[in-house]
């Protein structure tokens, strides 16, 4: 069974598209195929995959409010075995589109569906916002992996996006289910960090990864040359981090 999962939390600066690019790639290293389905307006984890975005012909806009097929909006990325549905700055105006739209929160759902069969591993990047992109983001999922900064207030907003999570459980996805939690910009020599691990344990116990991805340059670099760190400088920490996610994330979905 394809797993569809979104990479969310609604505080921006987590370190969220980091991840599910970093994760796509270090996932597809290992054989499996994997689509990124960009749900940001930002556009970050396009521009991160080596897509001009001045340049995409359809986008995650086209998919949720122009009815295009989301095969005809799926291109190849930088990085082996990963392709994307790209978006740039249009999908900001879907939030007013889908509005009036029928059955909006299933839009992204009914897209997946025509080509979740061609892939082992779908991750959506979800906008910093509890937004109807987001809603959508979770209806179509089966998991969810929450990335939360090593740093003071990581818990912030938490407890909001849970009890999203449990509305969309209820009234829309009864399947959806948190795969983990990941701690990112993780400095385990100050005591802030240590302190910010046990509350995150505490509260998510046996859902935290054992991963923690550290602060490390060459990850913040790896955006800026269109690659995703296990191909710009995978022997780096965070290089390797990411790929010690992978394995737990393949092992989970087992």
């Amino acid at each position: 069974m394809t797993r569809i999962i979104s990479v969310v939390n609604q505080k921006g600066g987590v370190g969220k598209t980091t991840t599910v690019v970093s994760l796509c790639a270090a996932i597809a290293k290992k054989k499996k195929k994997v689509l990124l389905i960009d749900l940001d307006p930002q556009g970050n984890a396009t521009s991160g995959m080596g897509i001009d975005k001045s340049e995409i012909e359809n986008s995650t806009y086209d998919v949720l409010v122009n009815d295009v097929p989301m095969s005809e909006a799926i291109v190849p990325t930088t990085a082996k075995n990963v392709s994307i549905c790209p978006t740039n700055i249009n999908l900001a105006g879907a939030e007013v589109e889908l509005v009036s739209a029928m059955s909006r929160e299933m839009i992204l759902k009914n897209a997946i569906d025509d080509v979740k069969d061609d892939y082992d591993f779908i991750f959506i990047d979800c906008p910093p916002s509890l937004s109807i992109l987001t809603i959508n983001g979770l209806t179509a999922s089966t998991d969810i992996i929450i990335p939360i900064q090593g740093e003071y207030y990581a818990l912030e907003g938490v407890s909001q996006l849970n009890d999203t999570i449990n509305i969309v459980k209820k009234k829309l996805n009864p399947k959806l289910s948190i795969l983990g939690v990941v701690l990112t910009m993780f400095d385990r020599r100050t005591q802030l960090t240590r302190q910010v691990k046990d509350e995150v344990d505490n509260y998510f116990e046996e859902k935290v990864f054992k991963t923690t991805i550290p602060r490390n340059v060459r990850l913040a670099e790896a955006p800026s040359h269109g690659k995703a760190i296990s191909d710009y400088d995978p022997s780096s920490k965070g290089g390797k981090a990411y790929d010690d996610l992978a394995k737990e994330v393949i092992k989970r979905c087992k």
